[in-house]
């Protein structure tokens, strides 16, 4: 079973091929049976592989496959190839299921678009690219998938292109994570030439052998790596694309841009995890950039309008809790909250589509209302999914994920009690930003006619996303409830185990009804800010006070005017002042004093032989009086 790896993403492959050769000859259940089926068959496929890798492991846990030699240039000869284990099962799950899901959602949500095949297509892509990110054996073949689902984010962001400002938002999106690629293939060139190869397994191998910890090398190939992993993942300073990019379909914020590919770059510090503790100032970095992001969304999520938005800020405050475990060592908690995540924020943006088309596309919370009583299944759906992401205590699955990095950051080597505050203030950040979005949506009166509901293509993604966001907490329960591990100790088998200082079970219990307390607290303060007394939120928000630090987490700390008047517009100036381009005026210096000096000569072709042999008696003198002056 596991040699048919390859074909895993090589359905979807085949789903874009077919869409985009031959797809204008199928009709719209065709093109939706390609679409969804190529990446619904990748699914079943990855869960027969990995009940086969789970019941009969191989060797080491690790399985690889090489299909062919890609280049050879010199002594770098990367392969075609795919590697397998813990962290690359749980992606491809992740990626496929997910992808599944979302696709026979896009059935219903994108129905009557004219670009409904152009979508699928765009889709298929992007699956193929990101199973090819997370199963590639080397790091030029990852390199590979990680711009091919740069390219998709492009495409599906501005996908309605008609409407300049998607257009904007799509080319922010380029630039920006651009900025981080760029960071990424310095990267990969300093360990091909430190190291002599791109291969991941030896790599690792090669770095742990020949550079010292703390040493120049790791420090400085971990940092540029983490720079390509700030960019994708949107995390601080590279944050600022997230947002805007919710002019995309809303399934394709559910796909791309909160369940995988801005996990991306977490998948890139786990699987180069050798490296980063081979530097660990920079893993350092990793645990704070991820705390002062995660804080900075989360105030930026309590003050948006938008639905999306807030989710958009929800997202990247939640990476924010992947990176600051991965900073102090937990790398199973930051992989297990990425699980997690992928499926609570999945089924709330496609609960969110639910709600925005039933609202005639109107996504401002303040202009909703009313979904409770209108939309049944699209609320409770909505509501699990936002108790999940809230951590509510004992029956989500965020609350397991979110409470073990927690204890992880408490009880780390690396981590400290500072870490562990600035982690329950964004829970308490999240519970409340979640709760307000509830209830703004759901309840009260009907501010906008509810005119349709969800076709059952919608249905079964959000129900069966629903059950997943509630069960699959318990493959990894603390020490004080049951002590169940099967998910640590499965991605123990490739990721470092985690490193406490200690195991006192009252000190995690402790933390454990703190931190559920802490997640509860938003439930009834925004139901008496914004249900019960809403004028209270409304005079908060009106005062000085409060109207500054609104317009201020509105706009996302100010980094979008920050960006633009110290980058953008001196570029513009820039380039205003230099439009004939002053580096083609050398140029053109060049040929004109060719084209003059050519004249010049061209006067002496007389065609009289008299002045030609008087020239060369004047040219033989000049050389030899030359001669003897020396």
């Amino acid at each position: 079973m596991l040699d048919l790896l390859w074909i895993v993403p090589a359905f979807p492959i085949l789903g874009f091929l077919t869409l985009v050769l031959t797809g204008s000859r199928l009709s719209h259940k065709g093109q939706s049976l390609v679409g969804v089926g190529s990446v619904g068959a990748s699914a079943a496929l990855s869960l027969a592989i990995a009940i086969s890798f789970i019941t009969a492991p191989p060797t080491d846990y690790h399985y690889g496959e090489t299909l062919w030699n890609w280049i050879t240039i010199g002594n770098f000869s990367p392969t075609i190839g795919f590697h397998l284990d813990a962290l690359s099962i749980c992606m491809m799950l992740v990626v496929t299921v997910v992808g599944f899901l979302i696709h026979l959602y896009s059935v219903g949500y994108m129905a009557g678009d004219d670009g409904f095949r152009r979508f699928f297509a765009y889709m298929n892509l992007f699956v193929a690219s990101m199973l090819t990110l997370v199963l590639a054996d080397n790091l030029l073949m990852l390199y590979l998938g990680w711009e091919g689902v740069g390219l998709c984010s492009f495409l599906l962001i501005g996908f309605w292109y008609k409407e300049p400002e998607n257009v904007k938002a799509a080319t922010k999106a380029f630039v920006i994570t651009r900025i981080g690629d760029t960071s990424m293939v310095i990267g990969l060139f300093l360990l091909f030439n430190s190291l002599g190869t791109l291969q991941i397994q030896e790599l690792t191998v090669r770095a742990t052998q020949q550079w010292a910890v703390g040493s120049t090398m790791p420090v400085l190939a971990a940092a540029l790596l983490l720079g390509g992993a700030l960019g994708k993942s949107a995390q601080l300073p590279l944050q600022t694309w997230l947002p805007d990019a919710m002019a995309g379909p809303t399934p394709v914020s559910a796909l791309i841009h909160a369940a995988t590919m801005v996990t991306a770059g977490v998948y890139l510090i786990a699987r180069m995890n050798v490296l980063f503790t081979l530097a660990p100032v920079v893993q350092s970095a990793v645990a704070i950039v991820g705390l002062v992001t995660l804080l900075l969304a989360g105030f930026s999520a309590l003050a948006q309008t938008d639905i999306k938005r807030v989710l958009a800020y929800s997202t990247i405050s939640q990476i924010g809790y992947m990176f600051l475990a991965l900073g102090v060592g937990a790398w199973s908690a930051a992989i297990f909250h990425f699980v997690t995540h992928a499926f609570f924020k999945a089924l709330l943006f496609l609960a969110t589509g639910s709600i925005i088309l039933a609202a005639g596309h109107e996504q401002n919370m303040f202009k909703l209302g009313g979904v409770r009583k209108k939309l049944p299944v699209t609320f409770w759906t909505f509501l699990i999914g936002a108790a999940s992401l809230a951590a509510l205590p004992l029956v989500t699955d965020g609350f397991y994920s979110k409470d073990m990095i927690l204890w992880d950051v408490w009880s780390s080597t690396k981590g400290g009690p500072w870490l562990w505050a600035g982690g329950i203030a964004g829970a308490l950040l999240t519970s409340l930003y979640t709760f307000r979005m509830v209830f703004l949506t759901c309840f009260g009166a009907p501010k906008t006619t509810l005119t349709s509901h969800p076709r059952n293509s919608m249905r079964i993604p959000l129900i069966t996303l629903a059950i997943l966001s509630v069960v699959v907490g318990f493959i990894e329960l603390p020490h004080n409830f049951a002590n169940v591990h099967l998910f640590s100790d499965f991605l123990n088998t490739v990721l470092p185990p985690f490193e406490a200082n200690s195991a006192n079970l009252h000190a995690e219990l402790a933390l454990e009804i703190i931190a559920g307390l802490v997640c509860v607290v938003g439930v009834p303060v925004c139901y008496l800010l914004y249900l019960k007394s809403p004028d209270h939120s409304d005079k908060l928000a009106r005062s000085s006070v409060g109207l500054g630090l609104r317009n201020l987490w509105f706009s996302g700390w100010g980094f979008d005017l920050i960006y633009d008047k110290l980058v953008v517009r001196p570029f513009i100036w820039i380039t205003d002042f230099n439009k004939t381009d002053f580096v083609d005026n050398f140029y053109g210096f060049v040929a004109t004093i060719t084209q003059v000096l050519h004249r010049v000569l061209s006067l002496t072709q007389t065609g009289k032989l008299r002045q030609y042999a008087l020239g060369i008696t004047f040219g033989a003198i000049l050389i030899l009086g030359i001669l003897a002056c020396l």
